[in-house]
């Protein structure tokens, strides 16, 4: 049975029983509280813990009554109350690229859905000042660092104001935060109020004056770019460009009488720091009162894999990324990876399998920039429209680190799940990674992730040709043959994205065609805060070029655009017949095997294989032609 007393107060008792008055920090998540570094409040709670503070969390609170807000009593925290809405955005979180309801949560006990708030950052800080008045507030995670400035909301269909102003919080944190937060812990130990606390990278505040910042760049305000799309992309443009930690400037926006003043990105953290952060003393389970309901599925992926490094040099449009933990590489050292790697063959439940080594792109460990002593040179995409030559390549110390991992007693098998750029991969010409890679690291399938194959599309997603994903698919296949492994290749790939029409979603389904793979799961783009896709999304423009960019929006087009990529599911075949005599390709339609479709519609024996209403269930079945 597990210790609660390992785990961190999640009320009063718990807090008494380890022979403390009050709380210096309280964090409120919109996940269930799982003490493993993978979920950001576990992380930062522990931080918090080794310099001395005295730390609760109340995890998904009940925000329909104030119950659950005074779960520690009615005394506010001594230094600050800090709000999350969890790992993911909650409108992302609770809601389908339809904006349909989701029945399921992994991060909520038992997989349940409807845990947490829409909007959970906002109603989670305005129950806190229902209950604890103006003690301070610091709100930070995905959803409140992505709605910093004014921004283009999916769900609402408008431009929503600097979450900061609806939430009525103090400050906001933006980015992963270690650095920030204990800083402002410190800052509030010595007494310094929390509105003087304008100033700390990686934080945004709202001012009613600029008197005291001297060099900064305006965007647009509020008011204009909430009625004047041109004036959105340039408030963009601004702020995007402004996203480097050793270059750029405080960013400020109007709203009304006030301003929302974003200060430079937090510089990166050294190896030693992001070392600290992953050998924190964490339980690496969910709290025991999840037991009776099934555990925290989210931890099941995670639990036995180990985060190698932070940033992704890639800046793909549709990914936030960029935005939230930026692109530079901060990679832990060798040592403590195999430290981690040591203690999670220690855990009871550990059956030999490693199930993922690497981070948002999983083959940039050790990655970085040859020209880092001379600067940031201020490119967004290292890796677009080509590989940067600045950028080094090299997989040796990756190598090097999974032929380690794999020699520690008690590890059986060591996966690669979190992704590879091929296109870096092919780059390095002097280690046969790829070799490495299929004869020890894949479990049957590797996933990747092309999005597309049009040219047109892959430029405005900011992704490579696809003759690079072409010449990737045969060298794998020719690796495979050499190693006499049968292990296949599973692209993913988005629909209704900015810039793809229902030409290029035939162009993409006639490459699946000529697979012969059916795709069982569709990526429908969902325009997220902040990220360049979405800026087009909203505004029909490419805010780095200026160029007009054709947007996909109705309902109907966007269900067309996914059918077609499931087209052999007899139960898309209206939609997907419909799309193709649209754009006239009924050459498509019939008996020739180019064909996607036949002259008729197929009678479906089974309801399982009619289209889901998500678009996400598909059969390997295909048209008997």
């Amino acid at each position: 049975m597990k210790n609660r007393d390992k785990f961190l107060p999640i009320n009063q008792a718990d807090m008494t029983a380890r022979g403390w008055d009050e709380l210096d920090i309280l964090l409120i998540t919109g996940d269930a509280y799982v003490d493993d570094p993978s979920f950001g409040v576990a992380l930062l709670s522990r931080l918090l813990e080794t310099h001395g503070y005295k730390v609760g969390i109340i995890p998904q609170p009940d925000w329909r009554k104030t119950d659950d807000f005074e779960v520690f009593g009615e005394q506010p925290p001594r230094l600050f109350v800090g709000i999350t809405s969890g790992n993911l955005d909650s409108m992302v979180n609770n809601y389908t690229a339809a904006k349909r309801k989701r029945k399921t949560d992994v991060y909520s006990p038992g997989g349940k859905g409807g845990q947490r708030p829409d909007r959970a950052v906002i109603v989670y800080t305005n129950r806190v000042r229902e209950v604890f008045g103006n003690v301070p507030i610091i709100i930070g995670g995905l959803e409140a660092s992505l709605r910093r400035f004014a921004h283009y909301d999916y769900w609402q269909d408008d431009v929503r104001r600097s979450i900061l102003l609806d939430s009525r919080a103090d400050l906001l944190v933006y980015g992963m935060g270690e650095k920030q937060i204990v800083e402002i812990a410190q800052n509030l130990e010595n007494g310094i109020p929390i509105e003087y606390l304008t100033y700390l990278d990686g934080t945004t505040a709202l001012v009613n004056s600029l008197d005291q910042f001297k060099d900064f760049a305006e965007l647009p305000s509020f008011e204009e770019v909430s009625i004047d799309k041109r004036k959105y992309a340039s408030a963009f443009k601004i702020q995007y460009q402004e996203q480097d930690p050793f270059k750029g400037r405080v960013v400020v926006q109007q709203h009304g009488d006030k301003y929302v003043v974003q200060n430079p990105p937090a510089k990166p953290l050294e190896t030693y720091e992001i070392d600290r952060l992953y050998e924190l003393p964490y339980v690496r389970d969910w709290h025991p009162i999840y037991d009776q309901q099934g555990g925290v599925p989210a931890l099941k992926e995670v639990k036995f894999s180990i985060v190698t490094h932070r940033g992704c040099y890639g800046s793909c449009a549709f990914c936030a990324l960029v935005q939230h933990q930026g692109k530079l590489i901060q990679s832990r050292s060798k040592e403590s990876i195999l430290r981690e790697v040591k203690l999670l063959t220690t855990l009871p439940d550990f059956k030999g399998v490693i199930h993922d080594v690497g981070g948002p792109t999983a083959n940039m460990y050790q990655t970085e920039c040859s020209r880092k002593e001379a600067g940031h040179c201020g490119k967004r995409t290292c890796l677009y429209p080509a590989t940067c030559k600045n950028l080094k390549t090299d997989h040796h110390d990756y190598i090097q680190l999974l032929r380690e991992i794999r020699r520690v007693p008690g590890v059986k098998h060591v996966f690669i799940r979190s992704g590879i750029r091929y296109d870096l991969l092919l780059a390095d010409t002097e280690h046969d990674f790829l070799r490495e890679l299929c004869e020890n690291h894949v479990s049957g399938q590797l996933k990747i992730a092309p999005e597309h194959v049009s040219p047109k599309v892959l430029q405005v997603m900011r992704k490579p040709p696809a003759d690079v994903y072409f010449r990737f698919r045969k060298k794998y296949a020719e690796m495979n043959r050499k190693l006499n492994k049968r292990q296949y290749l599973v692209p993913y790939f988005i629909s209704s994205h900015p810039g793809c029409g229902l030409d290029e979603m035939i162009q993409l389904a006639e490459h699946i065609r000529d697979l012969k793979y059916t795709p069982e799961q569709v990526q429908d783009f969902t325009p997220t805060p902040m990220t360049l896709a979405t800026c087009m999304y909203y505004t029909g423009v490419d805010p780095l070029t200026g160029e007009e960019i054709y947007v996909p929006r109705t309902k109907e087009e966007k269900e067309m655009q996914r059918a077609i990529l499931q087209y052999s599911n007899p139960g898309n075949y209206d939609l997907v017949k419909k799309a193709l005599l649209q754009a006239g390709r009924d050459d498509l339609i019939g008996s020739s095997q180019k064909a996607l479709i036949p002259a008729q519609k197929p009678r479906s024996k089974n309801s399982h294989q009619k289209r889901s209403r998500s678009g996400r269930r598909s059969t390997r079945k295909n048209y008997k032609k």
